[in-house]
């Protein structure tokens, strides 16, 4: 068996995330199945993690096994982009890996961006690709916020009731904040996340920013470990998995 790593570049905005699900389309699903076609044997795509309805990826990774070599990779990139292209998902690079390589359980960090467009009109060039947020933001207390949920910690206050973690303790290695123009671009950069742990944040940064919280009360909101302090998690087209690290 041969195995082979995509790098994905998808607009998650018509899709049911990334994982196949019972009803709906899905990017894991979509791919898989014109993969199957191409190669003309039952293929199983696994992902480096699941992304959920609506949120995009800049660099999504998943790999997949099949019986034959793939001989002209450029070839292969050309056709099955062919296919999905019109769907907005692009295959943007194709590698042969060893069959050690797992890409879930081989990724060391993985990097997600959030996008807020601070401004009073509506973004068009760039809609469903942020968070259009009317009310002016405060970027230094934003700044001061992140801070305080960087490092190891029990991060419950920003999981989904949904999610299968084993665990709601993370490690954040950082959070990085630009701002050009009305433009705020927030990065996250974990080895993993909870479900919706990164909307969560972006949520109760944003209640800060606009002064809904103080400090004190977004602290207190972390710390608490309660679902139900979490301020309303930001909306996913704001949200990018930008890179998984190796």
């Amino acid at each position: 068996m041969f195995r082979y790593q995509l790098l994905i570049e998808y607009v998650g905005t018509n899709f049911r995330g990334w994982q196949i699900q019972k009803k709906g389309s899905t990017i894991q699903g979509l791919i898989q199945e014109k993969l199957t076609k191409l190669l003309k044997q039952k293929i199983i795509l696994n992902g480096s993690g699941r992304t959920d309805t609506g949120v995009h990826a800049i660099e999504q990774s998943a790999h997949f096994d099949c019986e034959n070599e793939i001989i002209d990779l450029t070839k292969f990139l050309k056709s099955i982009n062919h296919f999905l292209n019109e769907e907005g998902i692009a295959i943007i690079k194709i590698k042969k890996r060893s069959n050690k390589f797992h890409s879930r359980f081989s990724a060391k960090q993985r990097i997600y961006k959030y996008i807020i467009f601070n401004q009073i009109s509506t973004p068009v060039i760039e809609k469903k690709r942020g968070w259009h947020v009317r009310k002016p933001l405060d970027l230094d207390l934003i700044k001061k916020g992140a801070k305080k949920l960087i490092g190891t910690h029990d991060y419950s206050t920003f999981r989904s009731s949904s999610c299968h973690a084993k665990s709601p303790i993370k490690t954040i290695k950082s959070i990085k904040i630009k701002s050009s123009k009305n433009k705020i671009e927030i990065e996250f950069n974990s080895q993993s996340f909870l479900q919706q742990q990164v909307r969560s944040m972006v949520g109760c940064l944003k209640y800060l920013g606009e002064k809904k919280w103080d400090l004190k009360m977004f602290e207190k909101s972390f710390k608490s470990k309660k679902r139900i302090l979490c301020a309303p998690p930001a909306p996913p087209e704001g949200l990018f998995l930008a890179r998984v690290i190796y």
